[in-house]
């Protein structure tokens, strides 16, 4: 194996995506020698086949359903359509974009970029297609691809990921999904958006389920609204094609039909093949296991991101390559408290969350120390406004701080930044309620039910 043997880095990393990605660039501006490895393009799954391009769609989605509800407001305007191949090219224009200024900064930073299929060949090194990088530390970063079940072949046909979903030339006239976490229900409303009929299948018994159920409920009322079907509580049997699309059975032999079906059961970690376990990487069902500094138990390698067991979240593989980075170049980072994450799915109407759930809280602190409060929007002006539909809930430790905010609501993702603010400084109600803020907004919301919380509502009932 050839070896630039002049060159042994200070950090060589293993894939390109949010945690490699910026653990290059942090580590580069800390002084450090950088090589980054990746066999695709610079940016991974999120800015390629996930956050960037589902956004994307979504937005689209959004346009074309206030083309469609434009004469409430009093505008006059008709919806011809969706034009798939424009969509496209405009949700192409935003990563085409977002890839070249990716590409100037990690050469402005001097991070020496290697193009090609990498292998972990030893603790301090990686092979990529016949040569062999070295380095005093390795960080493995190969990110996750869809999941499917035992038998359930994805075929890119009639049976898709959210991989094939995303270049799909037409919108189906019908579709299956299969699995309503975050992926599921932002390909659902998408889809719905664009015309198509759209049952989503679930085997657990709410709609995102990790989310706090009185979130949950609120979304799946808004589905049901909105003409989104789901099943929800009985797992998936087998699927099968028919004349005309796919046929799916569930364990309780109930049946439904559709021109395709999307498998968005999760995603896995890319981790096979790769020399992880050769070199005594220690491993969980194909994640790299990590300690809170994201060390393995091999002293010269850490890993991140989406190969990690922690919150798939592209935001989160970002905190983690610079925690690593900054450990690497002598500095202290504090550990990262997930539950202070702030999680957002990008559905109509969306999803937003930081910190517990109330069943959670409970479980923490008991049921008797955990006091939950709704604040709804339709007491919100700027929701009235929107014509958006929702509720904030706030999960607090009796006489103490806020530990969870939930909610459900258009551009909700966007009030998201200030709960993570009130998660992860302990905030009181009573300190929330003493800020101003401005109105008419939603951010408004945030601070209506803190107001509420703390014993002085004032757009609220007591």
């Amino acid at each position: 194996m050839a070896n630039d043997a002049s060159t042994v880095f200070d950090l060589v990393i293993l894939g390109g995506g949010s945690g490699g990605y910026a653990a290059a660039l942090r580590g580069a501006q800390l002084g450090l020698d950088v090589a980054l490895i990746e066999k695709n393009k610079l940016g991974g799954t999120c800015l390629h086949n996930g956050c960037i391009p589902t956004k994307a769609l979504l937005h689209a989605g959004e346009v074309a359903d206030q083309a469609r509800e434009a004469e409430q407001f009093g505008v006059k305007a008709s919806f011809e359509g969706i034009d798939i191949k424009a969509v496209h090219a405009y949700k192409d224009d935003v990563i085409s974009g977002l890839y070249k200024g990716l590409q100037g900064l990690v050469a402005s930073r001097k991070v020496t970029y290697i193009e090609g299929h990498g292998r972990l060949s030893s603790p301090t090194s990686v092979d990529v297609d016949g040569r062999r990088v070295e380095g005093r530390h390795i960080l493995l970063a190969t990110g996750s691809v869809p999941k499917s079940l035992p038998g359930l072949e994805i075929d890119g046909n009639r049976i898709l990921s959210s991989d094939h979903a995303l270049t799909l030339d037409r919108v189906p006239q019908s579709a299956i999904i299969l699995g309503g976490g975050v992926i599921g229900v932002e390909f659902a409303s998408a889809w719905k958006s664009f015309g198509a009929d759209v049952t989503v299948i679930e085997g657990l018994k709410h709609l995102v389920p990790v989310e706090d159920e009185n979130s949950s409920k609120l979304l799946e009322r808004a589905f049901r609204k909105r003409g989104i079907k789901f099943n929800l509580g009985t797992f998936f049997q087998s699927a099968e094609y028919t004349d005309s699309g796919v046929k799916v059975t569930l364990a309780d032999g109930k049946t439904f039909e559709a021109e395709v079906l999307l498998v968005a059961i999760g995603r896995g970690p890319v981790s096979a093949g790769l020399g992880y376990e050769e070199q005594g990487v220690a491993m969980e069902r194909g994640h790299v296991l990590v300690d809170e500094y994201m060390r393995t138990n091999v002293p010269t390698i850490s890993a991140v991101g989406d190969l990690v067991p922690t919150l798939q979240l592209a935001h989160v593989g970002f905190a983690e390559g610079i925690l690593v980075a900054e450990r690497l170049a002598g500095l202290k980072p504090v550990p990262i408290d997930y539950d202070g994450v702030p999680r957002v799915t990008y559905c109509h109407p969306e999803v937003a969350s930081v910190g517990v759930t109330e069943a959670k809280a409970k479980e923490i602190y008991g049921a008797d120390k955990v006091v939950a409060l709704k604040y709804n929007l339709a007491g919100n002006g700027k929701s009235k406004i929107l014509k958006t539909a929702g509720e904030i809930k706030l999960v607090q430790v009796k006489d103490g701080a806020v530990v969870g905010v939930h909610m459900v609501g258009d551009r909700m993702g966007e009030q998201v930044g200030e709960a993570q603010l009130i998660y992860n400084w302990e905030a009181l109600p009573a300190e929330v309620a003493q800020l101003i803020h401005a109105h008419p907004t939603q951010n408004e919301a945030l601070g209506e039910a803190h107001l509420a919380l703390a014993g002085k509502p004032l757009h609220s009932h007591d």
